[in-house]
Order: C-alpha cells, then structure tokens, then sequence
C-alpha cells in the first residue's frame, strides 16, 4: 500500500476521520466512531465501519490477515443475514469487535488505522467486481475467530485458512441474498 492513495472523494467530502488532520485521530473512541457512522451517508458510513472492524480486529496482523477479516465482513453483507449494510454487519450482536470491545476503546494508533482504511477502501473496490473476478484471500469464509480468545463450535462449518492468530471458517448452508 502506498501513502499517496487517498480515500474515495465520497468518503473525504462526508468528512470520515481518514480526512481528520494527522494527529487529531488519537483521540477517536469507538463510542465516537459509530456515532459518525449513523450521519454520514451510507457508502462512507459503510466504508469507515468496515475500517474500524479491520482496525479493531486485525491491526496486528499481516496485510493479508487483514484483507481476510475486510473479505469475511463483505461476504457476510452480500448474504443479507447479517444486516443491508456494512455497519449493521459489524454491528450485529457479538459477530464482529466492534460489538464485543469497549465502546471507549480508543483508536489511537495512526499507522494501523491508516492501514485499516486502505484495506477497506482496497476490498470494497475489489468486492465491487463481478464475483469471478474477484480477488479472494478465504474462498467461501463467512466466518473467523483469534482461537486465543474464543474457540468458536460452529456446526456445518470447516477450516479454509489460518492467517496470522486468526482461523477462517466457512459455515454450510449460509444462504446469499437474491439479487
């Protein structure tokens, strides 16, 4: 990922915090986030949700850990069972951080959250194209879990990947939504 690329204009017009002047970020609290998230319109309320679920869950793992983690929580919108938006996704009840993490946990790494928005913005851009020409880190993988903090029982389910501390799962009989 290179330092030049710059959010789409829809994000920065909307005012999201990637457009924040560098150093007033350290003081984002997740509470502050999801509230932003409810004014904005919806393709950069989305954008900067996913960010903060890549943020919060994969800030410390490879880039393609954190593409697996941005890939998982769009598979799960194009299902619909999950919610008709990115931040109802990853705002449903204990499926993604930032339901299960403090809403006062701050967002105060620079360089990570830089790195979470670039990676949103990459796999919305990606998961834009036509399900053939995708580009997919977990095939299938509707599921994941940092096996040191939770040992998921999903039934139906089989291992796709492990990536860093998180294992990739896909869960049998996950329906799409029809388009």
């Amino acid at each position: 990922m290179t330092p030049s690329r710059t959010p789409p204009p829809a994000a920065c017009a909307a005012g999201t915090a990637r457009c924040v002047p560098h150093g007033a970020r350290s003081y984002m609290k997740l509470a502050w986030i999801l509230w932003l998230s409810q004014l904005l319109p919806q393709p950069a309320a989305d954008s900067l949700c996913l960010s903060t679920t890549v943020y919060l869950e994969a800030r410390d793992q490879t880039l393609r850990g954190q593409q697996a983690v941005a890939e998982v929580a769009l598979r799960r919108l194009d299902s619909g069972l999950w919610g008709d938006s990115m931040c109802q996704v990853v705002t449903a009840r204990k499926q993604f951080a930032p339901t299960i993490v403090s809403p006062g946990t701050q967002l105060g790494n620079d360089a990570a959250w830089s790195e979470a928005m670039d990676v949103a913005f990459d796999a919305e851009r990606n998961w834009a194209l036509p399900a053939g020409e995708r580009r997919e880190i977990v095939p299938g993988a509707s599921h994941f879990a940092a096996l040191a903090i939770a040992s998921p029982n999903w039934r139906n389910a089989y291992q796709v990947a492990t990536i860093g501390d998180h294992t990739f799962y896909k869960v049998q009989n996950l329906k799409p939504r029809q388009s």
